[in-house]
């Protein structure tokens, strides 16, 4: 990659992502710079996660390139996807926070298990994240004891506690009541200025994904179907973008899950006598 500059931390450059021979997204090209919040948005099947997990290096690209700090993430060693994958934060949809942790140990986990502070250095920083989110007078408390808004910000303190250059955000939005919802988006957008990061949202929430981001990736159909400043967007005229963004039940998103090799050649050998 021609990296102009330090301050691109993912790029997708023509890439081709999958599960074995299936191709959920083709020809991808996307760009993520350090102090934007990024959208990268979609319909339920449209190939979301799959851009996360090709980001976070779970998958390798079948074609095309991925990178991250520079680096083309397929041709790293273990070694070398570790350390990446420390420079990253990552906010589960589920929090997936550790039921027998309270709060407190929750955010400091990542500190025990991948830096040498002294337990004096990880008070401090653990309740200053913890601060940053609202819940610093929350650390005594077990994670039953807390709301399901509420874990998504332990959850957001957990991922920004090694302070990463680039955080992934899995449907931020989800469950989360009308106050919960502004807070959260508000809190990644403030979180992405203070810390200088770049922050990349997997999310099908319209509203307050435009309210924060900087750039919208828009997939669906196995590609990239647009891209550009939220307010550039709203002024599409591509059916398919239209069709997402104002929720309209006619258009050329299909209801049904497209028909693929795969489910043919299962569907095959259920067939045989």
């Amino acid at each position: 990659m021609n990296s102009s500059s330090s301050d691109t931390l993912l790029k997708f450059e023509s890439a081709s992502l999958g599960y074995g021979k299936f191709t959920v997204l083709s020809e991808i090209d996307i760009e993520v710079k350090r102090g934007q919040v990024v959208a990268m948005m979609g319909g339920s099947g449209s190939g979301k996660t799959t851009l996360m997990r090709a980001a976070t290096r779970q998958i390798v690209a079948q074609s095309g390139k991925v990178y991250a700090f520079g680096d083309d993430l397929a041709q790293l060693n273990d070694q070398q996807v570790r350390h990446a994958r420390q420079r990253m934060g990552v906010l589960f949809q589920q929090g997936a926070l550790f039921t027998d942790l309270n709060v407190f140990e929750n955010v400091a986990f990542p500190l025990r298990e991948h830096t040498d502070l002294s337990e004096e250095q990880i008070l401090e920083r653990v309740l200053g994240k913890l601060d940053a989110v609202g819940l610093r007078a929350a650390a005594h408390l077990q994670i039953a004891e807390i709301s399901g808004g509420m874990a998504r910000r332990v959850a957001l303190a957990r991922a920004i506690v090694l302070e990463p250059e680039l955080i992934l955000y899995d449907e931020p939005f989800a469950g989360l009541d009308p106050i919960s919802l502004g807070i959260t988006a508000q809190l990644i957008r403030d979180l992405t200025d203070k810390l200088n990061c770049a922050s990349v949202l997997i999310t099908h929430d319209v509203p307050e994904s435009f309210a924060i981001a900087d750039h919208v990736y828009i997939v669906g159909q196995g590609k990239l179907i647009g891209h550009g400043a939220p307010a550039e967007l709203e002024k599409s005229t591509d059916p398919y973008i239209a069709q997402f963004l104002h929720g309209e039940p006619d258009g050329p998103i299909a209801f049904n899950y497209p028909v693929t090799p795969a489910f043919n050649d299962w569907l095959n050998t259920q067939r045989r006598p």
